[in-house]
């Protein structure tokens, strides 16, 4: 028996989780397990009949996405580090190498993003590569001695940036939802000349063991969840595969992972409108109060001086547009804030916990000031359980 067969795939893999655990920070342990498996299968991608997108996405900015980028960089074949590349580029890069490359984009939003203008080519390289069979036609040759011809495209992809892909990028990726760290989150400085030898080290075992188990992840058809289909199901089938290949007790963790990234809510992120928002509910509306239905929430945002509540685009912020900035963060649990129903004296009325925005608020916004109440605020009394909330903002009108 080699070396390369006696390598541990389960332990191999907790290497690389741990390694990502030093310098990262994710939001839910699945994003963890997925992120792993990704570098794992980017070993493997002949093994593939397509390769997902990893994409790590945020709603502003020093949130992690571009550190995560670089630590997969430490553990994937031929990386190529891609910043605003043209997909002329990245097509012949593909097909003309050797060694296919690993591509790492950061700052796709500039690709994107409302002012990049129109990216089809970019946007088609990505989707094509998606596939084995995925291929870029191009005119070759000089005037009119010009021939059509096939570039491969397929690769693997890994994408950071602000705010959202295209539904046609978002549906063929892993999205890991990243948050910027909180106070309480520490990771361990990222050091390129040390680190960097330690990340290509894991590389090099990841390489061999690869090899190892190739055959068998060849042919492998590994068991998905009953609730995962269609598109869902190509994109996390070579992540199983990876895992089932390692065993241990990777097989439940990727299956696990896979329900709860592929149930996740797929947002958009909006910037700094959103980080306004989430200052004003916390320092303004709902502070010292641990529930408040929409109409009041509506009301006292509207009310602040110097807030653009008021205007948003010649009308008042409504109730929808309310839900969809608010939907757009996580609560601790990493699931959209929304509104809940609220008890109240004449019924049940729809309205936001301030429980429910305590991580974003940790996440997002600056320290609160010093002085905790506002006019805003002080005319509004604790609604809690057994006061009636109907009753309360009478009170408050009056």
């Amino acid at each position: 028996m080699t070396a390369q067969q006696t390598i541990d795939g389960a332990a191999l893999l907790d290497e690389i989780e741990a390694f990502h655990c030093r310098f990262n920070v994710f939001p839910t342990e699945a994003a963890f397990v997925a992120v792993t498996l990704w570098d794992a299968h980017t070993h493997l991608l002949d093994c593939f009949d397509s390769t997902p997108r990893l994409a790590f996405l945020s709603p502003e900015p020093a949130s992690g996405k571009t550190r995560a980028l670089e630590i997969v960089e430490t553990l994937v074949p031929q990386p190529m580090v891609a910043v605003n590349a043209s997909a002329s580029a990245l097509f012949r890069a593909v097909s003309g190498l050797e060694a296919r490359p690993t591509i790492l984009f950061d700052e796709i939003d500039t690709v994107f993003g409302p002012k990049a203008g129109e990216n089809e080519q970019l946007r088609g390289f990505l989707n094509a590569g998606y596939r084995r069979i995925g291929v870029m036609y191009r005119c070759v040759g000089d005037g009119s001695n010009q021939q059509v011809q096939e570039f491969p495209s397929f690769c693997a992809v890994a994408v950071a940036g602000l705010g959202s892909l295209p539904d046609t990028i978002l549906t063929r990726s892993v999205i890991i939802r990243m948050r910027r760290r909180a106070r309480n989150e520490k990771v361990e400085p990222y050091r390129q000349r040390t680190n960097e030898a330690e990340g290509n080290a894991l590389r090099k075992r990841l390489g061999e063991w690869a090899d190892s188990v190739r055959e068998r992840v060849q042919d492998a058809w590994p068991e998905m969840p009953p609730e995962v289909t269609d598109r869902p199901a190509d994109v996390w089938e070579p992540l199983l595969a990876v895992a089932d290949a390692a065993g241990g007790h990777w097989p439940a963790r990727a299956r696990a992972a896979c329900l709860e990234l592929v149930n996740a809510a797929k947002v958009d992120d909006k910037g700094s409108i959103g980080i306004r928002l989430l200052s004003d509910l916390r320092d303004h509306v709902l502070n010292g109060i641990d529930r408040l239905p929409t109409v009041a929430v509506l009301d006292r945002l509207c009310s602040l001086d110097e807030a653009p509540w008021a205007d948003m685009s010649g009308r008042p912020l409504d109730s929808r547009a309310l839900s969809k900035l608010l939907g757009e963060y996580m609560t601790g649990a990493n699931t959209p804030i929304k509104a809940r129903n609220i008890k109240t004296g004449g019924g049940v009325l729809k309205g936001y916990y301030a429980a429910d925005l305590h991580d974003a608020w940790q996440r997002y916004c600056p320290p609160p000031p010093g002085e905790s109440a506002t006019s805003a605020t002080s005319a509004t009394p604790q609604v809690n359980g057994t006061e009636k909330v109907a009753d309360s903002l009478h009170t408050s009108a009056t």
